[in-house]
């Protein structure tokens, strides 16, 4: 149960700011415990993506690290499908959530129990906010490298298919650890990444396929839809900063000490251990 403090917040009647940071700090308390809660109270609900986002946004306060960067979920038809939401929602990658590539990722409490295969790029300079949209070939101009990652996302709701996009936001899209591999050569700018070849692979269960066309049909088009969402937020997509646009294969079930390895041929390996 939420503290004296954090139930004052969620009856306040004041529920801009009040109402995000204790949607916030609720979320956080469950992500601490590992515990899972039906939705947000209704006080503090998220009811639009710009709420989520808001509520999302409280997050970097926890955190002690500059941020990462940013995920995107629901890059596909069936990922969309599957979460109840009509497009792509964007996260945070905490810094405290990213593992070092052949590493080791804590087992749980994990509620999802997937791992996802993604291209992730590396900024190599500032996109601010402005009033035009950005084009795929602006964006890929500020990237710095581009790399084979891993994500495994998770949710604080028992059914994170029913909550809706903006409790999701809010929740931040189901970001949880992140994994990314060596910088490929510079020869992926001449690549057709959209028929790019992924292999993900459980060491001895199974391995499954996909390409780069299952990430809103372009992996380079999902990251220029996270430089516009950003830019319609009043955020600035820094330097430095990580953006993973989704996955290429089906999300694909993991357990305690299992060896999970993404393969993207000449792009390169990553591969993380389930603690």
């Amino acid at each position: 149960m939420p503290g004296p403090a954090l139930i004052h917040l969620i009856k306040a009647e004041n529920m801009d700011h009040r109402s995000a940071q204790a949607a916030s700090a609720l979320l956080q308390q469950h992500w601490m415990r590992g515990s899972l809660i039906q939705e947000l109270p209704a006080g503090v609900r998220p009811h639009s993506r710009e709420e989520g986002y808001a509520v999302q946004a409280c997050l970097e306060a926890h955190s002690g690290s500059p941020l990462h960067g940013w995920k995107i979920a629901a890059t596909s038809g069936a990922g969309q499908a599957h979460i109840n939401v009509d497009g792509p929602i964007a996260g945070r990658i905490l810094a405290e959530r990213v593992i070092p590539d052949g590493g080791m990722a804590p087992a749980g409490p994990n509620h999802m129990g997937v791992a996802e295969a993604e291209f992730a790029f590396r900024m190599g300079r500032d996109l601010p906010p402005r009033a035009d949209a950005y084009t795929v070939d602006e964006v890929l101009a500020a990237v710095a490298t581009l790399h084979p990652a891993i994500e495994i996302p998770d949710s604080r709701y028992e059914d994170f298919t029913r909550v809706g996009a903006a409790q999701l936001i809010a929740d931040n899209a189901c970001a949880h650890y992140f994994v990314a591999g060596a910088a490929c050569s510079d020869d992926w700018r001449s690549m057709d990444l959209i028929a790019h070849r992924v292999r993900a692979r459980v060491e001895g269960k199974f391995e499954r396929e996909g390409s780069g066309a299952n990430v809103l049909g372009d992996p380079r088009v999902a990251l220029a839809w996270l430089a516009n969402e950003l830019s319609g937020l009043g955020i600035t997509l820094k330097q430095g900063q990580m953006v993973t646009t989704g996955t290429c294969v089906t999300p694909f079930e993991i357990a305690p000490g299992d060896l999970v390895t993404v393969d993207f041929g000449s792009l390169g390996t990553a591969s993380v251990r389930i603690g």
